[in-house]
């Protein structure tokens, strides 16, 4: 997103954040029904038009949303997405984003709630890899002939009792509502979220052998000095990097496995 809808956006979060700092208000529940605001969104073109047209006011589209969802969403839902229509947007797709990722984040803020975020983290990006690993799977997982009921229990029994209830939620809808997402990008953006609520950064980290405890923690420090910010580890084991580690923070790699190493060697004298 660029220009208002980002600010719009951002200004959905904070409302977000703010309602849910209310123990009284549940971070889950929001998270369900703004995934229905977004299917129903994605799939009223003329709708979100009306909804996001400048020459419009505020109001009238906040009075319209309100008539729409009353007594279908809970009252903290349709001010949230009132207050997200209220607002500029540089084009209809970009409230369906944005009322899709405040779905997710809400599930991310109840996840922190119950302490189980880092679990959600780290669950998600199991699966990813799992995913990836296994061509099999994700054909299943993607294939748009499947129901989403089918598929919906295909991951109930890859993750039901395995895993934390939001992030079975979290991996449902994106397989049922990829909306031109891959897999591994909506797992990805997931994972971005969820250290956005710690204000911290995510490492993907490649090693030849488990780290132990104390070498995560070391390493997870050494990063965090040098950017300034708490840096949440998801780590690989991949035996054909030999040894050392690869570590890549957003599009910055360093790479200091032997078999990057080998690599420049073999080109240098190859050349």
């Amino acid at each position: 997103m660029i220009g208002a809808s980002r600010e719009a956006l951002a200004a959905g979060r904070q409302n977000l954040e703010s309602l849910t700092d209310s123990t009284a208000v549940d971070p889950a529940r929001i998270a369900e029904e703004f995934t229905a605001v977004t299917g129903l969104l994605d799939r009223e073109v003329s709708l979100r038009r009306i909804l996001t047209d400048p020459s419009r006011s505020g109001q009238d589209k906040a009075q319209l949303v309100s008539s729409l969802l009353a007594g279908q969403v809970s009252g903290e839902t349709v001010d949230l997405v009132s207050g997200l229509v209220r607002s500029r947007w540089s084009g209809g797709r970009d409230l369906v984003d944005a009322v899709e990722e405040l779905a997710a984040y809400a599930e991310v803020i109840a996840a922190d709630r119950a302490g189980a975020l880092d679990d959600v983290e780290d669950e998600l990006f199991r699966f990813g890899r799992v995913v990836s690993g296994s061509h099999e799977l994700r054909a299943a997982l993607t294939e748009p002939k499947a129901g989403a009921v089918a598929k919906a229990g295909l991951i109930k029994k890859l993750l039901g009792g395995r895993a934390n209830a939001g992030t079975v939620r979290l991996v449902t809808s994106l397989v049922n509502n990829p909306r031109g997402r891959s897999l591994e990008q909506g797992l990805e953006s997931y994972s971005k979220l969820a250290a956005a609520r710690r204000d911290r950064m995510v490492a993907q980290v490649t090693t030849a052998v488990p780290l132990s405890d104390s070498q995560k923690d070391r390493l997870s420090g050494a990063l965090g000095r040098l950017y300034g910010r708490q840096v949440h580890l998801n780590i690989d084991v991949d035996p054909e990097v030999v040894g050392g580690v690869r570590v890549q923070i957003g599009d910055e790699i360093i790479d200091g496995t032997v078999s990057s190493r080998l690599e420049g060697a073999r080109q240098v004298l190859e050349g």
